[in-house]
This record gives structure tokens, C-alpha cells and sequence, in this order.
């Protein structure tokens, strides 16, 4: 795959006398899907936040394409989307003029900004909906209104946290298929983190296990299932657990 996208490299990150991550290390190649998996308060949106350039590490450090994210933040910022877990939409606004809106803030011709506009739409799905005010859509409706917002200008990493967190059967479906085929056909690489873990079995090429802010194993969900005689990432993920 070439490049690597993201190297992490002994990350720590401590909020008063709470250790948030400790010690992380681990690289993402270019052109992944990989996942943080882990219960919540693992340390997964910490992780993310530092990538992000959103926070700062208490030691240790992260690199994105080469850049240092706390050196060169801006470098950083020009080739990544962010997706939070609790991120939303202008309500007011149609999902139409929630794209427009979005895409003026990337310094690119009016052309490239209405074909990134024109994309999201198509891979939002949404169809005539676009229209409606974003107050009328469902959860389900604007994370992928939101998804489709984080890849429309391709970047070169998108990090997303929780990207299926309370939708339904149907929703997180489509928002599985979103980032798979998305990844694939533009090379974008995808680092998301969730805590359903048959989710990131499906999606991802590759996983990085965390509990208490620690790295508990790492590889294709194919290895840690050998590894740990398991059936599954849950049942890998309380192995490892009680192991630790």
C-alpha cells in the first residue's frame, strides 16, 4: 500500500490524575480501513482527537502523511476530515444548502467545490430529501448527510468516531457500504473507532484492540481470531481482556 498514513508512537494523554491513553503505539497504512475497537472510556476518542490536531499529547507523537500533528497542525488539517460521534447539522438548513455551506470552506474553484457538493449528495443517498430542512431527517438520515460531508473533498484521511452509533439495522448498513466503497474507490484512508465490534469486523482490514487506554493486540480480524482461538472480535476482545 506504499505510504503510511498515520504512525502513533508511545501516545500518552492524561486529564488531571486520569490516564486517558498509555503508551499507544501503533501505524496505519495508506489506502486502510482500520479501527479502534474498545468499551467506551477506552481512550478511542482521545486517540482520534490528537490525530485530529484537536488536543495536544502529554507525550509521545503522532505523524499524518509525515506530519508531525502537533508541529505542523495546519499541514495536517488541509488532508483530513473529522467526524465526532456527536457531530451535527445546521437544522435550519436544507441538506442541500448543509453541503454548500460545508464545501465553501475549502479554498478550491467554485467548480471543484460543486462536483465535492454533487459526490456527497450521490453518496449521501438521500435522494429528494436533500431539500428538506435537516430538522426533519432522522439520526439515521444525518449521519449520512454528515458522512457524506467528511468525504466529499477527498481527503486522504478520514477519521471517524462511532460513525454507526445509534442508528438501525438499515441505516448503519448504508453507512457500512458508504465508507467501504468510498475507501475503496478513491484511496481514501479510513480511521474510525467503535465499540461494535462485529461492525469493524466487517469494515476493516485491519484492528487495534484498546482498554484502558492501552494497545491489547493488533492485526486483521482473521489473525486475532487465530491468535485467540475466537469466533469473533467480542470474544477476541474479552480474551485479550482477561489476559492483560
Amino acid at each position: 500500500m506504499g505510504q503510511n498514513a498515520i504512525e502513533v508512537r508511545n501516545l500518552a494523554k492524561t486529564f488531571g490524575d486520569i490516564k486517558a491513553l498509555d503508551r499507544l503505539s501503533f501505524t496505519v497504512e495508506q489506502g486502510e480501513i482500520y479501527g479502534l475497537i474498545g468499551p467506551n472510556g477506552a481512550g478511542k476518542t482521545t486517540c482520534l482527537r490528537i490525530i485530529a490536531t484537536l488536543i495536544k499529547p502529554t507525550s509521545g507523537w503522532v505523524k499524518v502523511f509525515g506530519f508531525n500533528v502537533e508541529e505542523e497542525p495546519s499541514e495536517v488539517r488541509r488532508i483530513i476530515s473529522y467526524l465526532p460521534e456527536e457531530a451535527g447539522a445546521y437544522k435550519n438548513l436544507s441538506g442541500q444548502e448543509y453541503l454548500e455551506f460545508m464545501a465553501g470552506f475549502y479554498s478550491v474553484s467554485k467548480e471543484t467545490r460543486e462536483a465535492a457538493v454533487k459526490e456527497a449528495a450521490r453518496i449521501s443517498g438521500l435522494g429528494a430529501r436533500l431539500k428538506d430542512r435537516v430538522k426533519t431527517y432522522s439520526k439515521g438520515m444525518t449521519r449520512r448527510l454528515l458522512i457524506a460531508r467528511a468525504l466529499m473533498m477527498k481527503p486522504k484521511l478520514a477519521i471517524l468516531d462511532e460513525p454507526t452509533s445509534g442508528l438501525d439495522v438499515v441505516h448503519a448498513f448504508h453507512v457500512r457500504h458508504i465508507i467501504q466503497n468510498y475507501a475503496k474507490e478513491h484511496n481514501v484512508t479510513v480511521l474510525l473507532s467503535s465499540h461494535n465490534m462485529l461492525e469493524v469486523e466487517f469494515l476493516c482490514s485491519r484492528v487495534a484492540l484498546i482498554n484502558e487506554g492501552k494497545l491489547l493486540g493488533e492485526g486483521t480480524p482473521q489473525e486475532l481470531k487465530s491468535r485467540y482461538k475466537a469466533s469473533n472480535l467480542e470474544e477476541v476482545f474479552m480474551e485479550a481482556t482477561m489476559l492483560d
